[in-house]
């Protein structure tokens, strides 16, 4: 039986309330530890399943497993005992926010609902950085490009070191270019990648296994 789970009412003269967000903890060996964090953090049970836009919480041993045969559309929480850089990227294709389930706390899973329901287009630094750390490997799903834009190894290198918080100047000098190589690079990841700024561009190439 799936679980829901409602978000407490605001407190008196808080304003208008926003729409209740609204979580279906889906059977699995690890929902009722899900279930009881839920609780813990101010959410109640509700008696029937939410609508649409209700966050789905799947939790299973790794990604692969949490997203097999999974229909649903909308907002989707994993929380998984493993999450590996191939996780990672799964999940950031699908769209979904994962959790590992040692880091399992009241905080984290507010944390990944509010994500979840409000996606935004960079992704926060220590995911980043564990999916710039090394490239994609043999037979990992973001090595296969799937007609995506691929960057160039000059790319790659600039795009890394965008991700790491260096500017254009700092940049130049670890790759022993000029600085108005570095820009040109940039502007060129910009356009390839149809992306908006750096972060952007960084959220863009993660998620399509470019980098």
């Amino acid at each position: 039986m799936t679980a829901t789970l409602a978000a407490a009412p605001p407190a008196p003269g808080a304003g208008p309330a926003p729409a209740p967000v609204v979580l279906r903890i889906t059977p699995s060996h690890g929902a009722d530890r899900v279930r009881g964090v839920a609780r813990r953090a101010g959410l109640a049970c509700a008696p029937e399943h939410g609508g649409p836009g209700t966050v789905t919480v799947v939790a299973a041993a790794d990604v692969a497993r949490a997203l097999r045969g999974r229909p649903d559309t909308g907002p989707l929480v994993l929380v998984c005992d493993t999450v590996g850089r191939t996780d990672l990227r799964l999940a950031l294709r699908a769209g979904a926010v994962v959790l590992r389930t040692a880091d399992l706390t009241e905080e984290s899973l507010a944390a990944a609902v509010c994500r979840a329901v409000h996606p935004h287009p960079s992704i926060p630094y220590p995911e980043l950085s564990h999916l710039l750390t090394g490239g994609a490997r043999p037979g990992d799903p973001a090595a296969d490009g799937g007609g995506r834009p691929a960057l160039t190894a000059r790319q790659a290198s600039v795009l890394s070191l965008m991700a790491e918080g260096y500017g254009n100047a700092d940049i130049a000098l670890l790759l022993g270019c000029s600085e108005h190589t570095v820009k040109n690079v940039v502007y060129e990841i910009m356009a390839r990648l149809q992306a908006r700024n750096r972060a952007h561009a960084v959220a863009h190439a993660v998620r399509h296994g470019l980098v």
